[in-house]
C-alpha cells in the first residue's frame, strides 16, 4: 500500500498483520480520489474504522488542511501514528483510539467536516448505524460529503429516511463507494 499522489507520493505505508483491517487497494484509492480530488485543498477530513491511516493521509498528502483517524484497534493506531510520521505529515491529523460513535459523540460540536469517509468490516450493517449517530450530531451539513465503502452486496435502501441523499455510486469487483449528502 503506498500513497498514490501529493507531497508523500510513492511513499509505502505500513499494514497491521491478520485480517484486523482490510486496506483499500491502491486501484480503488486511486480511482476515489480522481473523483475527489478538486475539493481536497484545505478541506477537512474523517476518516472513520481508520485501519492503518491510508484514506486520511492521502487525503492530507493531496492537500486537505486536516484530517482526523478514528480507530479504536490499538495495533491499528500505533500503525497509523508510524504512517503519519513517516510521510511527515502528523502535524495536521489529530488520531482518536476510540470506537466510532464514541468518537462522533467527542466531535460534535467541535468540528464541522467537508468530508466524512468510512470503510467499517463488511456485512454488519455498522454503515446505518453510523449514518444514524452522524445525523445526531452537527460535524456535518448540507455541505459534507459522506464517502460508504461497502461490499458490493450491502442494501442501502434506507438512506433517504435517514436524510441522506445519494450524488454518486461507484462499483468495483467486490466492493463499492457510495457517496451521500444531507437532505435539508
Amino acid at each position: 500500500m503506498r500513497v498514490i499522489a501529493g507531497k508523500a507520493k510513492s511513499l509505502r505505508l505500513k499494514t497491521i498483520e491478520g485480517d484486523g483491517t482490510r486496506p483499500t487497494t491502491d486501484r480503488i484509492k486511486e480511482t476515489l480520489f480522481n473523483m475527489i480530488n478538486n475539493d481536497m485543498y484545505d478541506c477537512t477530513f474523517l476518516d472513520l474504522f481508520s485501519g492503518s491511516g491510508g484514506i486520511g493521509i492521502e487525503a492530507l498528502s493531496r492537500g486537505a488542511g486536516k484530517a482526523y483517524f478514528v480507530e479504536c484497534n490499538k495495533k491499528a493506531s500505533a500503525c497509523i501514528r508510524e504512517n503519519l510520521e513517516f510521510t511527515k505529515l502528523t502535524d495536521l491529523a489529530v488520531i482518536m483510539e476510540t470506537t466510532v460513535n464514541s468518537a462522533l459523540k467527542l466531535l460534535d460540536g467541535k468540528e464541522k467536516f467537508d468530508y466524512i469517509f468510512m470503510d467499517p468490516p463488511y456485512n454488519k450493517q455498522l454503515e446505518k448505524e453510523v449514518l444514524e449517530n452522524i445525523k445526531k450530531t452537527h460535524i456535518a451539513d448540507e455541505n459534507t460529503v459522506i464517502i460508504v465503502e461497502a461490499s458490493k452486496e450491502t442494501g442501502f435502501d434506507y438512506v433517504g429516511e435517514l436524510g441522506y441523499e445519494i450524488i454518486k455510486e461507484k462499483l468495483y469487483k467486490t466492493n463499492k463507494h457510495l457517496f451521500l449528502k444531507c437532505k435539508l
